[in-house]
């Protein structure tokens, strides 16, 4: 049974306020993003419902500590695809929550509506070939796995990883809410 590992889905990194060649590199990295960002995910969100889930658009996201880039970068995510919950909106800022419940202000474009899921903290959790806890395990994902979020049905959420796919229980992965149904 293959064992899926951690991919580090965050690494944080403190910025020094904007300041010097790494500010200056953050702020070129920022712009260029922005000039290539598809706006697909940007304008259609702003009636969306609050809080959400969405995913990162991007390998490297600035948290910032306000709704604008004159505000400091607090926090660095590097993961594509890890989900966050989007808590506030503001223009074309959202205020965004990780699965370690870290906040921070990032550009609309940052984010997509795009689903998935993480394996939450603790010991790996089963991958079952259907929802019912009596089938065949497939897999066991240990924390911190990100994976498609493809549809859940009662207590079962069915994920996708690049190679596997089966349910897990929605206790078990953190990216959707207890009473929330995805198609």
């Amino acid at each position: 049974m293959p064992d899926l590992r951690r991919n580090d889905p965050r690494r944080r990194a403190l910025s020094k306020n904007g300041k010097g060649i790494l500010g200056a590199l953050s702020a070129l990295v920022l712009l260029a993003l922005a000039a290539q960002a598809p706006a697909a995910a940007a304008d259609e969100d702003v009636g969306l419902k609050v809080p959400r889930f969405v995913s990162l658009h991007s390998d490297k996201v600035n948290l910032r500590t306000g709704p604008g880039r004159q505000y400091p970068i607090e926090w660095v995510l590097t993961r594509k695809d890890m989900p966050v919950e989007i808590v506030a909106q503001f223009e074309h800022w959202r205020r965004i929550r990780d699965w370690e419940g870290t906040e921070g202000w990032v550009q609309e474009h940052m984010v997509t509506g795009r689903r998935t899921a993480i394996v939450g903290k603790g010991a790996a959790r089963p991958l079952h070939q259907e929802p019912d806890p009596a089938s065949r395990v497939v897999a066991r994902a240990a924390p911190g796995v990100v994976a498609r979020l493809l549809e859940c049905r009662g207590p079962w959420c069915r994920v996708e990883t690049d190679n596997l796919s089966g349910w897990m229980r929605r206790t078990d992965i953190w990216g959707v809410y207890p009473d929330e149904a995805v198609p």
